[in-house]
């Protein structure tokens, strides 16, 4: 009986229980999640259908593989950052708002930084780890998505918006 309310008590705190379902991949409509960013205000996450794309990094301050891929997005954000949203999902794993603050003013990384609590995006989109990136197209669809720190986000973009 204890095991039964240990569990009862795991799911209701949990939100709402929904069947598995498998992460989406290049070619699924990309799913859209509304995360707070540093001073807790609302950001959609992901693109509205016949907006501008986006590029969505899952980083964390600590994590050595998204510091080596900074330059990628750099590079990327100055040649796409005028027609397609970059948005940076911060895991919180070991990561305080504070901290990251910090992180922000001293690399100018250059995407706006959302602060992901409770992992609702990172659930959504199945970003098993850091330095995962999704480009989602303006019509809302996914056409890339990969980790590590030697990903050409230029030439994923380049077949997203020059086509």
């Amino acid at each position: 009986m204890k095991h039964g309310l240990l569990l009862l008590a795991m799911i209701a705190g949990a939100g709402p229980v929904r069947a598995q379902t498998r992460p989406p991949v290049v070619g699924d409509i990309a799913p859209v999640v509304v995360v707070d960013d540093l001073d807790g205000h609302p950001v959609r996450v992901a693109v509205a259908p016949g907006k501008r794309g986006a590029v969505i990094e899952f980083w964390a301050t600590w994590c050595e593989v998204c510091a080596a891929l900074l330059p990628n997005v750099v590079a990327a954000h100055a040649k796409y950052g005028d027609r397609v949203d970059f948005i940076g999902v911060n895991v919180t794993v070991n990561e305080s708002k504070s901290r990251v603050r910090r992180y922000l003013e001293q690399h100018h990384p250059p995407f706006r930084t959302v602060y992901d609590t409770a992992g609702v995006s990172q659930r959504a989109f199945g970003a098993f780890t850091t330095s995962y990136v999704v480009i989602v197209d303006a019509s809302g669809r996914i056409r890339y998505t990969g980790s590590g720190s030697t990903q050409d986000l230029t030439a994923a973009l380049a077949k997203v918006v020059d086509k």
